[in-house]
């Protein structure tokens, strides 16, 4: 680095000529400057290092696979209001449903006439009070109602050949054609809608207190060709020695 600092101040103070030696000025002390200047800009530039900048890295890849439930919240609806039934014998039956979940879906078998959820819900069933019979358990069933406006019942395609005859007259004689042609007449048969009752889940208890729970359960129903309704149902029946007492629980209704 001293070496070259010489070189510079030898530069500044040296005369220079011209290209014409009968002329023999010397380069004025402003243009030395502004050579020296030149080079004192030049020369930094070209120790400068160089950054690269690192390249960007690959985005991650996450592998196919069962989406799997679907995630907490997603899909929920609100509970109805619970179904209660005082028996004649001074029992109390209730039943509820809580956190529930009814997700469209699309349907595996691809196909536009199909309707599939995925369901999820806590139903609870009790019976209290100080009735004068004898309890003998009973069961807790649930599961999901499913309603479709348009049902397509039926399919019909009926095949059609027409034959058209004509006539060419050529330049010279004639000359006989017959044309034909195939088609295809499809009909589709629609009744009222129905609804479609799909169990889950019965159990069977004994005491005074049932309770299932369903989680991420898919269900389907076919041929539903216009607007589809869910809502979920629980139906406890409390059971003694002669009688049997029902009641059911409705969830809200959802339109699909």
């Amino acid at each position: 680095m001293g070496t070259l600092t010489n070189s510079v101040e030898q530069l500044a103070h040296r005369p220079v000529r011209t290209g014409s030696p009968t002329r023999g000025a010397l380069i004025t002390m402003s243009n030395r400057y502004a050579m020296l200047a030149a080079l004192c800009v030049v020369l930094p530039v070209g120790t400068a290092p160089l950054a690269l900048a690192d390249p960007p890295a690959d985005p991650a890849v996450q592998p196919a696979g069962n989406p799997g439930p679907p995630p907490p919240g997603e899909g929920a609806v609100p509970s109805g209001p619970a179904g209660i039934l005082d028996t004649p014998d001074g029992w109390r039956l209730s039943v509820v449903g809580t956190n529930e979940t009814q997700l469209p879906v699309a349907p595996l078998t691809t196909a536009i006439s199909s309707r599939e959820y995925w369901v999820a819900g806590t139903f609870t069933g009790t019976v209290t009070g100080g009735g004068k019979t004898k309890l003998a358990g009973g069961t807790l069933e649930a599961g999901e109602q499913i309603g479709c406006g348009i049902i397509s019942d039926e399919a019909e395609i009926n095949p059609g050949i027409s034959f058209t005859p004509g006539i060419k007259i050529p330049f010279a004689g004639t000359d006989p054609s017959l044309g034909t042609g195939i088609s295809l007449q499809g009909k589709v048969y629609l009744k009222p809608g129905t609804v479609t009752t799909v169990a889950i889940d019965k159990k069977s208890f004994k005491g005074t207190t049932a309770r299932v729970t369903i989680t991420g359960v898919r269900i389907k129903t076919d041929q539903c060709a216009g607007q589809s309704f869910i809502r979920s149902y629980a139906t406890l029946t409390s059971s003694t020695d002669n009688t049997d007492d029902v009641i059911t629980y409705l969830g809200v209704t959802k339109s699909v």
